[in-house]
This record gives C-alpha cells, structure tokens and sequence, in this order.
C-alpha cells in the first residue's frame, strides 16, 4: 500500500480498527419519512432565502428611508437645524436600518450553519429595545410602561451576559479545561 493510500484512511486500512465493520456496511437505505423530512428542510432553505432576498430590500428601502427623513428634515424651514424630535426620528430610522441588519446577519447565519446563535439574536432584542427607549416620548408613556422596558432590556443584558461569561469559560478547542 502506498503513502498516499494510508494518508487518505483508505478502506483497506482504516484509521481506527474498530471502524472496520462499519466501513464494510452498506449505507442504510432511506425510508419515506427521511424523503419527505429533506423535502420539507428544503422547502424551509428555500423559504430562509426568500427571507434574506426580502431583508436584503427592507434594509434598502429603509436606508433610502433615512436618507429621505434627512433631506425633509434638513429642507424645512429653518434650513439645516433640527430640533430633537427631528434628531430622535433620525435616530430612529437609523436604528431600524441596523436592527434590519442585525436580522439579515441571524438570517445568513442560519443559512451557513443551520441554526441559530442565541448570542447574536439577544444582541438584535437589545438593539430594538435600545431603540424604542431612544425614541419613546417620555411626556407621554406611563411609568409602568417604562418599568416593563426597563425589566425587559435588564432580563436581556443578564441572559446576553450570561451566555458570553459561558463561553468565555469554555476551554479552547483541543486545550483541556484549566491548561494554561
């Protein structure tokens, strides 16, 4: 046998003895259920793609969103000043062109590894709770409501800090726990 034979794990000669008799087995044949379960995941792929392709236009029109809020705001009468509710609309169609983002990137993420990080959708929640808080008008919520925003964003940043004290902790791949 040559080098590059033993190189690949040839069948003849598998990398762990065990492995023998499972390489000598034929592949289990496919039953309906397993058919028609791929069919459905790749309906659902097709439906992710569909919804990355409509993310992919939110964000644009939504841009040309803020570029719109900005030319009428900066347009009116007195020219080139805003006031704060000016700024805080601007804000806030910012905000949902980069919470548009935030979705698209949980959308391609699930797309390459087909499921979805935790991490990164608490840290979309927290951007729109971010943005609601910046464009709420105090003058006219209830406390209670602000209360309830205030329980959320804690309960998120708690969970989001949580899970990145969890990883953080990990061990390294292929380095075992408490090496340095």
């Amino acid at each position: 046998m040559s080098d590059q034979q033993a190189a690949r794990g040839s069948p003849t000669t598998p990398e762990n003895p065990m492995d023998h008799d499972k390489d000598a087995l034929p592949p289990p044949a496919l039953t309906r259920d397993d058919v028609f379960l791929a069919r459905c995941h790749g309906v659902i792929k097709m439906a992710v793609r569909f919804l990355a392709v409509l993310m992919t236009f939110v964000i644009c029109w939504g841009t040309l969103d803020v570029v719109w809020v900005m030319y009428r705001r900066m347009a009116a009468n007195p020219y080139f000043l805003l006031d704060i509710s000016d700024i805080l609309a601007t804000f806030g169609a910012f905000l949902a062109v980069l919470i548009a983002i935030e979705i698209f990137e949980n959308i391609v993420m699930y797309l390459r590894m087909e499921f979805i990080q935790v991490r990164l959708v608490l840290a979309t929640a927290l951007m729109a709770a971010a943005r609601k808080v910046i464009v709420l008008d105090f003058q006219e919520t209830d406390p209670q409501f602000v209360w309830a925003i205030a329980a959320v964003i804690l309960a998120l940043g708690v969970v989001y800090w949580l899970l990145s004290a969890k990883k953080a902790a990990a061990p390294a791949p292929g380095n075992p726990a408490g090496a340095p």
